[in-house]
């Protein structure tokens, strides 16, 4: 051994990247879109994993539905109704966060102010164009930014946002989805390196067509231009059926865990095979 080896720095090295079963205990994760979905399934994994969850949501009854659901896991939840997309609620939604739990270790933000369908380019009204900004990248963004006083008071604090591979490989009828997804994975690799200097690492999931999400039941409830698009997705699948929500969750999980500890400013893809585009 090296007269300058510290035994100490031995030991920490080896376990760098196991997951400690812990790490969740006694800290706060708070879950915008955490209501259904994969934030709902986020949710039930970090319960599980012993954390406080605060979960979010624009819709009283159904964050009621979820948390009854949760406290099956845990009696460690609490709803917060409040719109990712409006800085001021969501903003006291953590600030009544932190109180009720003393502090938010993780923020997920997986929650959007409303639904985007694919749609051809010019078939779209300005409205549609310009709403984007608000329902596909400040309902991400402005989570984070309301959070973070919370998050710079703990050591080790993390952020995972929700996006699209749209974002990475649009097809057709995503131009406007993937223009603001590609837009929340820039501002994480961005936000990554501005907020290392603070120990908050910042990384991001991509989803695709994803089963046992609202997106899924709203995409194949009715004959639409997205069903069409979609229909021909989930026969292209390799494994044979696309990624469910399950599937992102063990991602989000991941990446907020001791075991991505040295993760930071990555976009991970839940995709299923679909595509490998990516940047």
């Amino acid at each position: 051994m090296d007269e300058g080896a510290n035994v100490n720095d031995t030991q920490t090295s080896s376990d760098r990247g196991a997951w400690r079963t812990d790490h969740f205990t006694d800290r706060t994760v708070f879950i915008t879109g955490g209501t259904s979905g994969s934030g709902l399934r986020a949710a039930e994994r970090f319960l599980a994993a012993g954390a406080n969850v605060v979960i979010n949501g624009r819709t009283r009854d159904r964050g009621e539905q979820a948390s009854e659901r949760l406290r099956a896991i845990s009696p460690r939840v609490l709803f917060i109704q409040a719109d990712g997309g409006q800085y001021d609620e969501i903003a006291a939604a953590l600030d009544e966060a932190a109180a009720h739990f003393g502090g938010i270790d993780v923020l997920v933000s997986a929650g959007a102010s409303e639904g985007a369908s694919p749609k051809p380019f010019v078939e779209m009204t300005s409205s549609e164009v310009v709403s984007g900004l608000t329902t596909l990248f400040a309902a991400r963004i402005l989570p984070l930014h309301a959070a973070l006083p919370h998050l710079r008071q703990r050591p080790g604090a993390s952020a995972v946002l929700l996006t699209t591979d749209a974002g990475r490989s649009a097809t057709t009828g995503e131009s406007v989805i993937g223009a603001y997804a590609a837009a929340v994975i820039q501002m994480t690799k961005s936000l990554a390196r501005e907020l290392a200097r603070e120990r908050i690492r910042v990384n991001a999931v991509s989803m695709t067509l994803t089963e046992d999400t609202l997106t899924w039941d709203s995409i194949f409830a009715s004959e639409s231009f997205e069903r069409k698009v979609f229909v021909k997705a989930a026969a292209r699948f390799p494994f044979g059926a696309p990624p469910q929500a399950a599937d992102v969750a063990a991602a989000i999980v991941f990446l907020a865990s001791s075991a991505a500890e040295q993760i930071t400013g990555q976009t991970l893809s839940v995709n299923g095979g679909l595509s490998f585009g990516g940047w």
